[in-house]
């Protein structure tokens, strides 16, 4: 089958669910070549989707790279002008890969396209780093049914179109984050540098959330949800640490650090180590990363 030569599309997995990723798969054009990045040191269902798709490449990692990194290992690996990352539990709409074609080359002086999301979610699918203008942008977006590209400060990274040849190399994402952040890091510094970025109304997909690696077992959900705490906590301060200064990020952070102080001593004075851990690992990861220690986190346990 003759693949198209302008676009590669890069999902990374880690332990991902066999039918949430077949469903991701299933709703890609197969004119188009997919990298699957594995995060770990073996694709485990990878004969089955071998047979079951003639236009993926599998690629295992050998450790958890995180998203980021994960996502710079696979586009190393792209030899075409566009890349479209996503995660693996994301469905793109019926005619979403037809829109894509149109999009490109229509708009050829873009940085980062973000795509919107068919079903109803809290999250908005892109926004300014301005207060200002992201609390107009916020109000308005669904109230609008604008079609085509607005342009916007940052897009979330579940599903987005990257041309590389605006970007210096193809190792897009800072290596210091493990999950969270990463992309609007990205489009900091895409922005800073006089870039385009923009969220496209046309380009629609279905985003399942938070399915897209410890899938595979449910025995991983407490692990998972450690990691995520720990790592949100860690990239939010260093985010703003980054592109703004210490002081602000620690501004940013104090309310959050003393909340979770108070609702670690409080849960485990009432015995809830559920909600315990919750802001154990909160509090851990932030204080790590104020500290300046690296995202090292990994699901080892502290206490």
């Amino acid at each position: 089958m003759k693949k198209n030569t302008n676009l590669t599309i890069v999902i990374v997995t880690y332990l991902t669910n066999k039918e949430i990723l077949f469903d991701c798969l299933k709703s890609v054009d197969k004119k188009f070549k997919v990298i699957i990045v594995e995060n770990s040191n073996k694709f485990k269902d990878k004969k089955f989707f071998l047979k079951k798709f003639n236009n993926i490449e599998i690629i295992c990692t050998g450790l958890n790279l995180g998203y980021g990194k994960g996502n710079n290992f696979g586009l190393e690996k792209v030899q075409t002008d566009y890349a479209l990352i996503l995660n693996p539990d994301i469905v793109c709409k019926r005619g979403f890969f037809n829109k894509i074609t149109k999009v490109i080359n229509k708009k050829k002086s873009f940085s980062i396209i973000g795509c919107q999301y068919s079903n109803k979610t809290l999250y908005l699918p892109a926004g300014f780093f301005d207060k200002k203008k992201h609390h107009i942008f916020e109000k308005n977006f669904f109230k609008r049914n604008k079609k085509g590209l607005t342009k916007v400060d940052w897009v979330t990274g579940c599903s987005m179109l990257v041309n590389l040849n605006k970007l210096k190399n193809k190792s897009i994402f800072d290596k210091n984050y493990f999950l969270y952040f990463e992309e609007f890091d990205l489009c900091k510094s895409i922005i800073n540098k006089g870039g385009s970025i923009y969220s496209s109304n046309d380009l629609k997909v279905y985003h399942l959330g938070f399915k897209g690696s410890f899938g595979a077992s449910n025995k991983l959900k407490s692990k998972a949800n450690k990691l995520r705490d720990w790592h949100w906590m860690w990239s939010y301060f260093y985010f703003y640490k980054k592109n703004y200064n210490y002081i602000y990020a620690l501004y940013k952070v104090s309310g959050k650090f003393f909340k979770s102080l108070l609702k670690i001593i409080f849960y485990t004075l009432s015995c809830n180590k559920l909600s315990r851990d919750k802001y154990l690992f909160r509090f851990l990861g932030l204080l790590f990363s104020i500290i300046g220690k690296k995202s090292s986190y990994r699901g080892q346990q502290f206490y």
